[in-house]
């Protein structure tokens, strides 16, 4: 089945259509920068543009960027606070009119390279790692998803969590080569490490397609694995997990 997978970012909203046996994209990314305002009604309308885009009818998964909750977001993640609380199904599935499931990006992320990608087979706990405005953190047992990590929510010195330390929009924000900001990337693996002593940590996001500029500042004794899927990771798996919702005969 094919199926229109949308990834929802601090800074834009990516959408494709997906072939959900192979994980295959069939169309090119479409693409629109996500609203300045970052509030629901905004990227709303973002959102129903791009379903426009592809004249597509059919169920639509979404990868989030915060906490979600049968649909709920349990917290706002670099969005807009009005987003706490909000269900993103609902409010998605309104504004075209089609049956919508949202889960966690990371998540997301982390299915398709499970599934798909680098990560298919592998047993142990599994961290999925995804740079971006944020970072996602998505857990797999042995395969199996473990829904809602969020360790880019960590506090860490004088930063309220160390997304703002770490993520690729800290490296621009404060104008790092890609040596000091693995450095700073390098400080958020250790304590993923100390938290989770993962078996694996494989990378996703825009900047895991750069891995071989910064991976001498990865210290840690887990081994650490660019994602094969890079960038569209979290369109694949944002469109298979519709197909969990979908009535079975």
């Amino acid at each position: 089945m094919n199926v229109l997978g949308i990834d929802i970012g601090g800074s834009g909203m990516k959408g494709a259509i997906v072939n959900s046996l192979t994980g295959e994209m069939l169309t090119e990314r479409f693409r629109i920068p996500t609203p300045k305002s970052k509030k629901p009604k905004d990227m709303a309308k973002v959102f129903k543009d791009i379903v426009d885009h592809f004249d597509y009818s059919g169920p639509v998964g979404v990868g989030f960027p915060t906490i979600i909750k049968h649909g709920v977001c349990m917290s706002t993640g670099n969005l807009h606070k009005d987003w706490l609380g909000v269900n993103a199904k609902a409010l998605f599935s309104e504004a075209t009119g089609l049956p919508v499931t949202v889960i966690n990006d990371a998540d997301a992320a982390g299915y398709a390279v499970m599934n798909y990608g680098i990560g298919k087979g592998k047993q142990g706990l599994v961290m999925m790692i995804t740079i971006g405005t944020g970072l996602g953190s998505g857990a797999f047992f042995n395969g199996e998803l473990l829904p809602n990590f969020e360790l880019g929510q960590i506090p860490y010195k004088k930063y309220k969590k160390i997304e703002a330390y770490a993520s690729n929009a800290a490296k621009e924000r404060d104008g790092l080569s890609y040596k000091d900001w693995g450095k700073r990337f390098n400080k958020f693996l250790q304590l993923v490490e100390i938290i989770t002593c993962p078996d694996l940590i494989i990378l996703g996001g825009g900047s895991s397609k750069d891995f071989d500029t910064y991976k001498k500042q990865i210290k840690i004794k887990t081994p650490v694995i660019p994602a094969e899927l890079g960038n569209h990771a979290g369109i694949i798996g944002a469109a298979v997990a519709a197909l969990h919702e979908i009535p079975k005969d």
